[in-house]
């Protein structure tokens, strides 16, 4: 799931995936035709930056393609028990405002880092020396070259031969709705139509969206299925975190220990997420370096 965004409970900062195109600056003027071009400058050294070890891993591991491989065919071992039991709904019961019986069957999947490979834009950040900003996120996605995790394709497939739609709910904002269905369909992934995607900013009646929480939108697809299981790579993909703290996200595993490997499946992301913002009190308006430092100190040394 791409975004830094949080719930407004505990982050006050806007939410990213929202920007326009940046202006190039003005072009050097060109060198007379007979001169002779000078070379291009070095890029400069990158320094230090926390998430190397994690994009590499993601990009270059075998272990990480294993793991990915291993989440989606367990889950598609579990589609038949999901569809033969009518009660089987992988929505908590807040979440769920009307009766499963008669709903047709779906998959819930979050998109960035759960069934998109977004590491090269990731790569980039770090080759820069760049955090995630809108603007280059925005491109990124309007280039259309992430590519489907490992796994995941030959599980949809799986899913849609069984008659289970694919709904992709992502934080992705619903400006990049076509990019992304594109984007989803030159992967491999079945899309039944537009409404399948359930974007950020997706209106859904009755119910306000709290930052970038998905409960809204999960609300609106348990409206018109019966969601068998959740796929994502960060907690709030399954359940509205109302507290993004250690003991608040504690709590919630806790309480839906036994959902995880049969109707939640959850992707690893070493990359980015709350897990991170939790350890800076979420607070992303902090100097790069305060938030390190932030992090170094959750760490557990074993005293």
């Amino acid at each position: 799931m791409q975004t830094r965004a949080l719930p407004l409970t505990v982050l006050a900062c806007a939410l990213a995936l929202s920007a326009c195109k940046p202006v190039a600056p003005a072009a050097a003027p060109a060198a007379p035709t007979e001169a002779k071009a000078a070379p291009a400058a070095a890029p400069a050294a990158s320094s230090a930056d926390d998430n190397l070890n994690a994009v590499l891993w993601m990009q270059r591991s075998v272990e990480y393609r294993a793991a990915t491989e291993t989440v989606y065919r367990a889950a598609a071992d579990k589609l038949d028990t999901a569809l033969k039991q009518p009660n089987w709904d992988a929505l908590v019961p807040d979440e769920r405002g009307n009766p499963v019986k008669g709903l047709k069957p779906a998959v819930v999947m979050d998109v960035d880092e759960t069934v998109l490979d977004n590491s090269p834009y990731q790569a980039r950040l770090v080759r820069d020396g760049k955090e995630y900003d809108e603007v280059t996120w925005d491109a990124w996605v309007a280039e259309k070259k992430a590519k489907p995790l490992p796994g995941v394709v030959d599980f949809a497939k799986a899913a849609q031969a069984k008659g289970i739609t694919i709904l992709y709910l992502s934080n992705r904002a619903v400006h990049l709705k076509e990019a992304t269905l594109a984007n989803l369909r030159s992967a491999g992934l079945p899309v039944a139509d537009d409404q399948v995607f359930l974007g950020l900013g997706t209106v859904v009646e009755g119910c306000e969206q709290n930052g970038s929480e998905k409960n809204c939108r999960r609300l609106l697809a348990g409206r018109q299925y019966r969601v068998l299981m959740q796929f994502g790579d960060q907690l709030g993909d399954f359940v509205q975190v109302v507290a993004n703290t250690p003991e608040g996200r504690d709590a919630l595993l806790q309480q839906y220990h036994d959902w995880f490997g049969e109707r939640w499946w959850m992707l690893p992301n070493p990359s980015y997420g709350s897990w991170e913002a939790m350890t800076f009190n979420n607070d992303f308006s902090q100097p790069r370096e305060t938030r390190r430092q932030a992090k170094r100190a959750a760490l557990d040394l074993a005293p």
